[in-house]
């Protein structure tokens, strides 16, 4: 039976209104920081649980909509097994291809409340050649804790995607993961995290790929990296501060 989104209780109808405007907001942040081209990317956004009676909800871009069309009305809304509901959009407004893998990672990793993917150029082509991008910088050991590792390769269409991302992912402390042949998925809190981890990770991909075309890349002893990965997420910023949305720690 197909959840009608008007029959839910008042306070999740609230709760997924909030998220697709949140959505809908962070997908310019993508071709703003260049890390898509046309209408490839998506943002989603795990919908809060106001009522345990409600199964879990996402909130995602729909299938092949130019970023300038992407208003909060047009965000669509599935079940955590990446089924449609009726969400008051055209029922020809179809979710984005990529929605079982995002459905997937919510499904199995709790701790997740947003993923995004994009098809960046220096992320994606560290995962044409199915290589791990090496923790060389102190902007990459604050942010992931580490290398940014491959996952398999896998064709979209079903699950299988999402099965690699969390395999990758699920010991790791990486939100970050290069789908082989395929290009970055980022993980995070929320949207905004999970946004900020994919601007992040297209430059760092960037600026290791510019350091190995000088020569090899000096190393981090992984005592630093713990030190430094510590520091950034438990100690810098303002106290009050949200820590997805601090600078890098060169700031």
């Amino acid at each position: 039976m197909t959840l009608v989104l008007a029959d839910l209780p008042r306070a999740t109808q609230r709760a997924v209104a909030e998220t697709r405007e949140r959505v809908a907001a962070l997908h310019a942040e993508l071709p703003r920081n260049g890390l898509v081209v046309w209408t490839a990317g998506n943002v989603s956004e795990r919908v809060p649980a106001v009522d345990p009676d409600v199964p879990g909800l996402m909130v995602i871009k729909p299938s092949g909509v130019s970023y300038d069309d992407l208003s909060a009305d047009a965000m669509v809304v599935c079940t955590l097994d990446g089924k449609k509901i009726e969400d008051g959009t055209p029922a020809v407004l179809v979710p984005s291809s990529d929605t079982d893998a995002h459905a997937y990672v919510y499904a199995h990793l709790d701790h997740v409340g947003g993923v995004v993917h994009t098809h960046s150029t220096y992320a994606t082509a560290w995962a044409a050649r199915g290589e791990e991008i090496p923790c060389v910088l102190t902007m990459m050991a604050d942010e992931f804790g580490g290398p940014i590792p491959v996952g398999p390769f896998a064709i979209i269409g079903d699950d299988s995607i999402g099965r690699g991302i969390v395999e990758t992912l699920r010991d790791s402390r990486s939100r970050a993961v290069l789908m082989q042949n395929h290009g970055p998925f980022t993980i995070g809190k929320d949207a905004r995290d999970a946004v900020k981890a994919a601007v992040m990770c297209e430059e760092v991909a960037r600026t290791v790929h510019v350091s190995r075309q000088l020569g090899e890349p000096l190393p981090i002893a992984q005592g630093h990296v713990d030190s430094l990965f510590d520091r950034y997420q438990n100690v810098y910023g303002q106290p009050a501060a949200d820590a997805a949305d601090q600078p890098s720690q060169e700031a």
